[in-house]
């Protein structure tokens, strides 16, 4: 069956017989108000908690416990972007076990990216158009062969694509497959519940190791707020400065770049040339030298019995690829 007849048969008899859930179109009026003001929400207030949590620290000095959370959510937020958003659901790249699935799908949610099903979509939308024309986050949107036209793309691709009346997506074309999935549909149509509950998560767990009203509310400042904000950027880094700067080692139709100093920080994800090369591969860091954390723990999870049928790319595959210098 073709995507365009199982988007048909989707509107025509949705999963289970649903009517067809709220975030299936982008660009419906209805979700355009909820979404968009999720996402005005959740573009200021953490940039608003930066600047509290600077000022504060004029008074108090971070607690240690805070930036054990801090670190700790922003793994949790981290692997759930990168193992599950991106290359579990998006590419397909292994399978995983309900646990695992459920618990990478909420720890995404937890980022503050959106719902799951919406965020995969305008991902292979990206992939489908990637930098041309329908590529909802390219830095090239405004051309090229100026540096006021660079900033402005930059911009564009950094954060700016998400409010723009121009970018759609229709789920049913792009994710039908996540649409079919009874968990995923459910953690989607609650992700505004479940960012919330991942910013309170951890003061809740500062209260139950006795830090108190106060401690707990630092927590949430740090762990929660803080931590949305620094994840937010440095996963946008890779739609902007990830076609923009950097080394390409592999030949793509796009201007996907490899950026080694994001590697930490993106979980592996800003070995971007790398991937837009192999898209379903589940590692991106392709040589011994590029780290890719979560291409280790998609490994581990793989030997506890967690994943299967991970993706690899044989030798021969990327040196057939590889520019010739």
């Amino acid at each position: 069956m073709s995507s365009g007849q199982l988007a048909r048969e989707l509107r025509a008899h949705p999963p289970s017989g649903e009517r067809p859930p709220a975030f299936a179109l982008v660009g419906s009026g209805e979700l355009k108000r909820s979404h968009r003001a999720f996402l005005l929400l959740s573009s200021i207030v953490p940039a608003l908690g930066v600047l509290a949590a600077i000022a504060l620290s004029w008074r108090r000095a971070v607690g240690v416990s805070d930036l054990l959370l801090l670190a700790l959510f922003y793994a949790l937020c981290g692997f759930g972007i990168s193992m599950g958003y991106h290359r579990l659901f998006s590419h397909r790249s292994f399978r995983a076990r309900r646990p695992l699935k459920v618990a990478l799908a909420l720890f995404g949610t937890f980022a503050g990216h959106g719902p799951v099903i919406a965020w995969v979509a305008h991902h292979r939308k990206h992939h489908t158009f990637s930098d041309r024309e329908g590529d909802p986050h390219s830095p090239y949107a405004f051309g090229s062969g100026s540096r006021l036209r660079a900033l402005r793309g930059l911009w564009f691709a950094h954060i700016a694509w998400r409010f723009s009346e121009n970018v759609k997506v229709d789920t049913f074309r792009y994710a039908p497959d996540l649409l079919r999935d009874r968990d995923l549909r459910f953690i989607s149509r609650h992700f505004i519940a479940i960012t919330i509950a991942g910013l309170l998560a951890p003061g809740a767990i500062a209260l139950a190791i006795g830090g108190g009203l106060t401690g707990a509310l630092y927590a949430i400042l740090w762990a929660g707020v803080v931590r949305m904000f620094l994840g937010h950027h440095v996963t946008y880094s890779v739609n902007s400065l990830g076609h923009f700067i950097g080394p390409r080692r592999y030949a793509t139709e796009d201007h996907s770049r490899n950026i080694w100093w994001l590697a930490i920080p993106t979980f592996g994800d800003s070995w971007h040339n790398n991937h837009h090369a192999f898209p379903t591969s589940a590692a991106h860091g392709l040589r011994r030298r590029e780290l890719d954390i979560s291409a280790l723990a998609i490994g581990l999870c793989a030997r506890l019995g967690l994943a299967s049928d991970v993706v690899a790319i044989d030798e021969r595959r990327l040196r057939e690829k590889e520019l010739r210098r």
